[in-house]
């Protein structure tokens, strides 16, 4: 008993908050539940980003559904990346359940059923909020970046950039940067290759094939317009709970190239027009991105370059990453180390690479006199986390098995009817998902040669007339010279002098 007390006094101090948290359960010792022995997370942490991690089964999913629902009710809106569409539920109240009471009992507090606001997003023809970008936003670093560009193609692709710019062609979709490689190395190579330099064929080739291959992955429907407005996810509710954004990814799992370039541009978007925060006391927004490893496992050295320093300072706009993962390993390690919640659920040691993993986790996290922390990986149940955050100072919080409370919404996901009710009562569908394809590049350009062969084929046919016109009056001048030729002796007999005298030998004659 005594050990239970001064367990629980531990647990009691090490999370003491001020300010606004988040309830995650009751902390566990020995495989007992410490009734009131509360887990929170404060607030004003939740924007120094976090993992939440455990092997397939072990409640990750329903972990993030409990976050997020909290975030809301506080007013925080939150952007889901739903790669099992699983999450839609959240739209609608739990329907309860005697082992979800027999839970908070355990743990402490008293569960409420409770549905929350929902917008459902897209990148693909799914039904929801469409999400697009235009080329011309991610600008030639990032794109370079995306597309794991050589230095000389990324000379390229700003080159590009400067033309459209200098001549005002928008860069809208993947079409008008198309048709922009093909014009920097046919029709318009001499005015390029004059202003700005010569540009291999080989290099726009390379660059051409890897814009295909994004193309084929469906990134021809992710750039173009209306382009998304980062502000649309922060809104709330007129009861001032944040809306939960879902943003629908079931049908892009084998489409990683995708996944990946929306991602970073959707947080350079954030980054680059969200304003400083400073200490708020509470992030603007927190996204979750569920399998994360799809992300990092095909990401290029550039890329993940780029996702880490994005990392480390987007949090200065109050917002919060939280990668989801089966496996801590999954995320890189420059990355791992600005995490400041983590969340582990359970791991499975079914091989000796397994066990090696298990122990290099245990050694990310506290160390604690009350756990064994890599016996205590692989003997949680479902439903049950191993939590380490920062307290209000920032400092660690003690390593805490906890049992987690349950979602306040349904964990399931919306029948079809349900579904379509509340894409049909959006506001932003309306707003985003009319086609729009106004004059770019493509239409441009394609305008620009139009006129220079029209121009060339009268110039030629200008050219044709005067060389006909030139052959004509030769033709003519000789045809004239011709008949003097042929008719010597009428210039003779016509001549004054031949006349007079003829004249003079016909008078003669006469007398």
């Amino acid at each position: 008993m005594a050990d239970k007390q001064a367990f629980f006094d531990h647990i009691i101090e090490g999370y003491k908050t001020k300010g606004d948290a988040i309830v995650m359960g009751a902390a566990m010792v020995n495989g007992e539940t410490i009734t009131d022995a509360l887990v929170k997370i404060p607030l004003k942490t939740m924007n120094r980003h976090g993992l939440i991690a455990g092997a397939t089964g072990t409640g990750k999913t329903k972990t993030l559904q409990v976050l997020a629902e909290n975030l809301s009710e506080q007013g925080v809106p939150v952007l889901l990346m739903d790669m099992k569409g699983d999450l839609s539920g959240i739209a609608m109240p739990s329907p309860g359940h005697a082992k979800i009471d027999e839970r908070h009992e355990k743990i402490g507090i008293p569960f409420e059923a409770k549905k929350f606001p929902v917008e459902i997003l897209t990148l693909s023809e799914q039904e929801g909020v469409r999400m697009r970008a235009t080329v011309s936003e991610f600008g030639p670093v990032l794109l370079s970046r995306i597309l794991d560009l050589t230095e000389t193609q990324s000379g390229i692709v700003a080159v590009i950039f400067k033309y459209c710019d200098d001549n005002k062609l928008p860069l809208l979709d993947l079409k008008d940067f198309k048709k922009m490689l093909n014009y920097v190395t046919e029709e318009g190579k001499e005015e390029i290759q004059k202003e700005y330099g010569r540009m291999s064929t080989s290099s726009t080739g390379s660059i051409l094939r890897k814009i295909i291959e994004i193309e084929q992955q469906g990134g021809d429907l992710f750039f173009g317009e209306k382009s998304f407005d980062t502000d649309d996810l922060l809104r709330t509710d007129k009861n001032g709970m944040g809306y939960i954004n879902i943003l629908r990814l079931t049908d892009i799992q084998d489409k990683p190239k995708l996944f990946s370039t929306f991602m970073l541009s959707l947080l350079a978007e954030i980054y680059a027009t969200f304003p400083e925060q400073g200490d708020s006391g509470r992030p603007e927004l927190v996204i979750f991105i569920d399998e994360a490893h799809l992300i990092f496992n095909e990401a290029s050295d550039a890329l993940l370059d780029q996702i880490e320093s994005i990392v480390k300072l987007i949090r200065s706009k109050g917002v919060g990453l939280y990668f989801v993962t089966q496996n801590p390993t999954d995320v890189p390690d420059a990355v791992l180390g600005q995490l400041g919640l983590k969340i582990q659920h359970a791991l499975r040691a079914f091989t000796a690479k397994d066990r090696k993993a298990i122990k290099l986790t245990a050694e990310n996290y506290p160390i604690s006199k009350y756990y064994k922390t890599d016996e205590a990986l692989t003997s949680m149940g479902i439903g049950e986390a191993m939590i380490s955050a920062l307290n209000e100072k920032g400092i660690p919080t003690p390593l805490a098995v906890t049992l987690l409370r349950a979602p306040m919404s349904r964990m399931d996901v919306l029948e079809d009817s349900e579904l379509k009710s509340l894409i049909a009562s959006s506001k932003m569908v309306k707003k985003y998902n009319d086609i729009v394809d106004r004059e770019s590049a493509y239409e441009m350009l394609n305008k620009k040669i139009q006129i220079a062969e029209l121009e060339e084929a009268k110039e030629k046919a200008k050219k044709e007339k005067e060389a006909a016109e030139k052959a004509t009056t030769k033709k003519s001048s000789r045809r004239s010279s011709g008949r003097q030729t042929q008719n010597p002796w009428i210039k003779t007999l016509t001549s004054p002098t031949v006349i007079r005298s003829v004249l003079g030998i016909l008078g003669k004659m006469m007398r």
